[in-house]
Parts: C-alpha cells; structure tokens; sequence
C-alpha cells in the first residue's frame, strides 16, 4: 500500500483533471447500465406471443411512456436508442481514456525526471557500485510503471467496482435467488487472483533484471567495438548476447505462461457461474417466474459483473508487473546523498586558491583504508604534483576537493573553510578538470567546449580554443566549430579530444585547477604539445597534477609522493631524486 501511495503522490497535482475523469467514467457507467434494456423491450414488449405479469408490465410500459402503437415503430426506436447509448457511451470512453493517458504520461514525466534529476545528484560511490546501462533501464522503462497502475489500476478500478456494485444491486432487485447462485464462483476467483498475483510480481521483476543485463551486455559490447574486431572477439560477444537474451526469453516465456494459465482458470470459472445462472433461469422462465427478456437482462448484468471481476483480476496482476517496475524506481529515489550540503551552508564567491588537508583518512569499503592522515597545505597559486605507484590514493586525494567523495575523517579545507561547510555547487563553480579521457557529448564541438561556462559568448569559446591550441585543427574541419565529435568524440583523435578538454578548462576560468592523468593516453610527442598548452593553463592558478609520468612534472617545485595511502616523501624534483627513496626508484624505473 505504501508503494501505491508513493506512486499516487505524482498525480495529486492533476486532482481536478482526476476528477473530470471520474465524473466521464461515472457516466459511461450509467450508460452501459441502460444497454440491454431497449432489447428487454423489443422482446418482452413486442415479440412475447403469451401475456404474463412482466410482458404485460413491458407492454404497457411501451404505450404509456414511449406512446408507440406501431411495433415496427417501436423496434426501430428502441434500435435507435440502442445506437445512441452506445455511441454515447464510447465518446464519453474515449474522452476519458484520452483524459487519463494525459495524466499518465505527465506523471511518468515527472518520475522520470526526478529520477534523472537524483541520478546526478547521487555520489560517485553509488555508480561507480552499479552499471549505467542499469540506470538508464530504469529511467526509460521502469518508469513508465507508474502510467500502468495510473491508467490501468485507477480507472480500472474504479470504473470496474462501480459497475460491480450498480450491477449488482440491479441484479439483487431482479431475482437476488438467481443472483446468489451466479456468485458461487466469486470465492474461487479471489483465491485464483491472489495465488497468481505473487508469481506475476515475482516473474515481472525477473523479466526487468534480465532485460537490464541484455541492455547492459549490448551496450558494452557496441561501445567497445573496436577492441571487440581487433581481438576477433566477435563470436564470444554475440554468444555472451545470446547467453542474455535467451534468459530473457525464458522469462517473458514462464510470464506468458503464467498469464495464460491465469486466464484459463478465469474464463472457467466465468463459463462456470454462466452456465449455472442460465440452467436455473431457463427454468424459470419454463415455469413463467421469469420472463425470456428479463433472463437476458440479467445475462447482460452478470457480464457487466463478471467483466468488472475479470478485469480487476487481470488489473490486479499487471498492477502487480508494474509494482516491480516502480519499486525499482524507488530504490533509486531513496538512495542518500553522502555529500549533501548542509542547512548552514555557504556559498563560495571566490576563492584565493588555498587548498588544505588535515589528517584525511578515506577508504571506499571498511577493509581496505585508500588515503591515511594526510595532511598538506597547498599556498594560492602553487603547482603540487602527486606522484606514486598505482593505488596509492592520487585520483582519490583529487576527488575530495570538488566533493566528489567526504572524507571518512580529517577535514580538506579551501580559504580555511571546510568543504562541508560550503555548498558543494559554489565550490566546483572554483575548479577546473582536466581529466585522462576527456568526454565529449555526442554533439559540435562548439557545444562542447561552450560546456565549461554556461551563458560563454562566440568570442569567448573561439579564444579558449586558441589558447588550447586546438583552433587550428577545429578549422581545418569540413564545418569548422560546428563540426559533430560522434558518440564520445569518436570522430576526434585522442590528442584533439584533449585538447577540447583544455579549452574547456580555459573557458571556465577556474582559480583552481585539477589535472588527473592529463597526457597519460598520448604519445610522447603528442604529450609534449599537450603538456605546454597545460603549463599556460597552470599560469595563476593553484594546479593540483597526478600523473604516472614523472617526466613531465620533475621540474615542479612542490611534489608529492604517495605510498599506500600515506605521503611518503614531498619536496622538488631535484631533492626528492637526490634523497634517493621512493621518488628516485619512481624516477630511474621510467629509464629517465
């Protein structure tokens, strides 16, 4: 219930249009109720040959009201209203179906949103833990779940009680014997409806995890193509696909044939009460308690029973489907946030560039510790770079800064501020990322570098450009600034995807700048370019540098040498290789 009443929340804003809905399906009810009426009196009214109390009654009926002399006038009016009602009865439908599917799709518009919205917002620890195609399974078809039970489970619902009850008040007043024996099956519907309810939630949720992996496996496998044909692993990835897909197959299969076998049991039971409600009333109407029209009214009210009964067993099950879906949406949704900002926080307008840590300690499991008691003061302006073996801690020291990660204990602090006392926004406006791979969206390359600064006019983005020597090449493109990068900056080399990456960094104009790994995928003379666009990048900014090639930052002043988690050793590059410790076996095992 708790789940229904979370997923209720994304509509309550559509409460009046709610309402129009169930004014409609009201209505539509009332006017399928008048449907077997017109035929009752074409039978018992014009072609009943004997007179007993009920013809008699329809008879009159059609004279004092309906005032026809003429049976084929009367036929052909009562015909007429038949059309009317039903005519009526669907534009009403359709108007509220057209209603509710508005409502529907506005609210899985929001869901969806708030789950994108809380998938930025989550830490990197939460996806670094998860697959993102699993995410975005969730985010394009978990959450259209809540339509289903919307437009499925609420107008079902509702409409389908209503008639249930009016029906069967109707029926009660017409023979409540005959109304009593036709409802000897319900005991059995309700056992049937919770028996196969659990296994289509239990079913439903297997079909969403094995389609999440058959996502999964597709999208590694087409992002990963190139090493895929080099290796001539081609083979191995269409029977992994295969491996997949077949496991969603057998899902859909064990769903299906729950779901038939659901009907089966349905569509017997109805025939079974059917059969009896027509044994027991043909012989009343042998015996002349009842008339043949008002046994075929009551026909027509049991399906308008039975029907209601049958769809909200089937509504029972799919609501159960779409449960699966949404609860999966949920998990997402309740997920914390680690680095939330406090209430007190402030913002950061500017910063000197001073950046501190006080014995930090940081581990991503309670096992293994991955920074331990650091402590380091960084003046404005400085260049420290952070060298050391692999998984030592390099990228991880970085990512406390723009609040990537908090640290488990200890404070980082920038102008002397700890970072949780500042809000987490305002602080990333004050750095600027250069990373190993840069990412580029699928879109131009104007785009793309306008990405470092919101509002970046066309002058601003074509200095950037030039500052990361990256003007040159963008030209010589067939449309220039608005050339397409392809998925991932597929149509750019490595070099150019960095060099867009630095212009970024430029436009951005940040005071504080963070270089993870920036020329670590590059040749060395690709490197060496790379490397003097990043030194002006550097100019006046205080730079934090990690990087596997010493080379490259050995002339810096302040390095860092990390060692299982701990700073080992910090000084210049000529020190650190004169103390002969870690940094010289660092230094002398890259053959410089």
């Amino acid at each position: 219930m708790a789940l229904y009443l979370r997923i209720f929340h994304y509509f309550h804003q559509f409460f009046w249009k709610t309402l129009l809905s169930i004014l409609l399906m009201t209505a539509g009810v009332g006017l399928n109720l008048f449907k077997p009426w017109p035929f009752k009196y074409i039978v018992d009214g014009i072609l009943a040959t004997e007179v007993s109390a009920t013809t008699a009654s329809a008879k009159a009926f059609m004279s004092t009201y309906l005032g026809w002399t003429s049976q084929v006038g009367a036929v052909v009016f009562l015909s007429t209203a038949l059309i009317i009602i039903t005519l009526l009865s669907s534009l009403v439908t359709l108007v509220t179906n057209m209603l509710l599917l508005r409502i529907g799709l506005q609210g899985t518009l929001k869901l969806r949103t708030d789950l994108y919205s809380c998938l930025q917002s989550l830490p990197l620890k939460y996806h670094d833990a998860r697959r993102s195609s699993d995410s975005s399974y969730r985010v394009a078809y978990d959450s259209q779940s809540i339509q289903t039970i919307y437009n499925k489970g609420f107008s079902t619902i509702f409409s389908a009680i209503l008639m249930l009850v009016v029906a069967f008040i109707i029926m009660v007043k017409m023979d409540w014997k005959l109304t009593l024996i036709s409802l000897v099956v319900l005991p059995l519907f309700v056992v049937s409806m919770r028996y196969y309810a659990e296994r289509i939630r239990k079913e439903s949720t297997s079909i969403q995890e094995r389609e999440s992996d058959l996502l999964a496996t597709a999208q590694e496998g087409l992002s990963s193509i190139r090493m895929i044909q080099s290796f001539g692993r081609e083979a191995f990835e269409v029977d992994q696909f295969h491996h997949h897909a077949k496991q969603s197959l057998e899902a859909n299969f064990r769903l299906n044939i729950t779901s038939t076998q659901s009907a089966l049991v349905v569509g017997t039971l109805m025939a079974l009460g059917t059969s009896l409600m027509y044994a027991v009333g043909a012989l009343q109407v042998l015996h002349s308690t009842l008339s043949l029209g008002d046994l075929l009214v009551f026909a027509s009210y049991l399906t308008m029973l039975y029907q209601p009964i049958e769809q909200l067993t089937y509504t029972a099950w799919a609501l159960e489907g779409a449960a699966a879906g949404a609860q999966r949406c949920f998990e997402v949704l309740d997920e914390k946030e680690e680095t939330i900002d406090l209430p007190e926080a402030i913002p950061l307008k500017q910063t000197t560039g001073e950046i501190s840590f006080t014995d930090v300690s940081f581990s991503y499991t309670p096992a293994k510790a991955v920074l331990k008691n650091i402590t380091l003061l960084i003046p404005p302006g400085e260049t420290v770079a952070f060298v050391g073996g692999t998984g030592t801690g390099k990228s991880t020291l970085l990512s406390l800064i723009p609040r990537f990660y908090d640290p488990c204990s200890g404070l980082v602090r920038i102008d002397g501020h700890d970072l949780r006392a500042l809000r987490k926004d305002s602080v990333r406006q004050q750095i600027g990322m250069v990373f190993q791979e840069t990412v580029l969206f699928s879109s131009t390359i104007h785009e793309n570098i306008a990405y470092g600064r919101e509002g970046a006019t066309d002058d601003e983005i074509i200095e950037a450009a030039k500052r990361a020597k990256a003007y040159d090449f963008i030209m010589g493109m067939p449309h220039g600034f608005e050339t397409h990068v392809g998925e991932r900056g597929g149509h750019l080399s490595v070099g150019q995807r960095q060099r867009i990456g630095i212009a970024r960094a430029f436009l951005k104009n940040a005071p504080l700048l963070l270089l993870d790994e920036p020329t670590s995928a590059l040749d060395p003379e690709t490197e060496k370019t790379i490397m003097e666009t990043i030194f002006e990048l550097m100019q006046g900014r205080t730079t934090l540098i990690v990087t596997h090639r010493i080379s490259t930052v050995h002339r810096l002043n302040h390095i860092v040498v990390l060692k299982e988690g701990s700073i080992c050793e910090q000084g210049s590059g000529a020190e650190l290789l004169a103390a002969g410790g870690t940094y010289a076996r660092l230094y002398n095992a890259m053959g410089n």
